[in-house]
């Protein structure tokens, strides 16, 4: 086995939509649709197929719910059942690291301090690192306005709920008030409708899906943060 710095690594980035995968030292991304039937075995038997031809020492995964101590402790909103408890180290036959999806990408987006990541996709990411710690959060579900939670108002039921313009100010308005609550110094949005935002809010810079594998990569190198 490589040395630590060395491994080449398998990235998976679990979404509601798709499961996107990327291996170091390669440019090229591969991906398929997943949806709310998709179950853990079938996203392994799927990956195996697609990246066959891949090279790699390790896994890492970002997981859409819950991860504490590497362990999914919480099913997903938007895929099948069976998440919790899967052996994902078995399965792929190498060492794995599994993370919050939010976190993986944050990981990538750091530029130290103290930064909140927040993913606008199928649902809402969220995630805050401060000095090299990361903290994995769960704000989708809270309560927010009206009855609705965050996700329900930011993510991709908002949008298209509310519509592109009040969608915008909901946004803004959501990326404002967590930034102050959390003492961000900066924000990082990121996920699939981040680029539908005409511009950014206040305190806020755009992110990109591509820093999810970059998150990927890092963990499996010596560094400063500490997840």
């Amino acid at each position: 086995m490589p040395r630590k710095s060395q491994r080449r690594v398998l990235v998976i980035d679990v979404g509601g939509s798709h499961v996107k995968a990327r291996v170091s030292g390669r440019r090229e991304e591969r991906e398929f649709e997943s949806g709310p039937t998709l179950t853990p075995r079938q996203m392994v038997a799927r990956l195996r197929q697609l990246t066959g031809d891949w090279q790699y020492d390790a896994v890492s995964i970002g997981y859409p719910g819950v991860v504490v101590h590497g362990k999914i402790v919480t099913e997903p909103y938007n895929l099948g059942r069976g998440w919790v408890g899967f052996d994902f180290r078995k399965a792929f036959g190498r060492p794995t690291l599994l993370m919050n999806d939010a976190a993986m990408q944050a990981i990538g987006s750091y530029e130290g301090g103290r930064m909140l990541f927040l993913g606008l996709g199928t649902g809402l990411g969220s995630a805050l690192i401060v000095d090299g710690t990361v903290a994995p959060m769960e704000l989708a579900h809270l309560p927010y306005k009206g009855g609705r939670s965050y996700e329900d108002c930011v993510g991709d039921r908002g949008r298209r709920r509310l519509g592109p313009k009040k969608w915008r100010r909901t946004v803004a308005t959501v990326v404002e008030q967590l930034s102050k609550a959390l003492e961000a110094d900066y924000v990082v949005i990121g996920g699939g409708n981040a680029r539908k935002l005409k511009k950014m809010p206040k305190n806020a810079r755009l992110g990109n899906n591509e820093f999810a594998f970059l998150g990927g990569f890092r963990v499996w190198r010596k560094s400063s943060l500490r997840i």
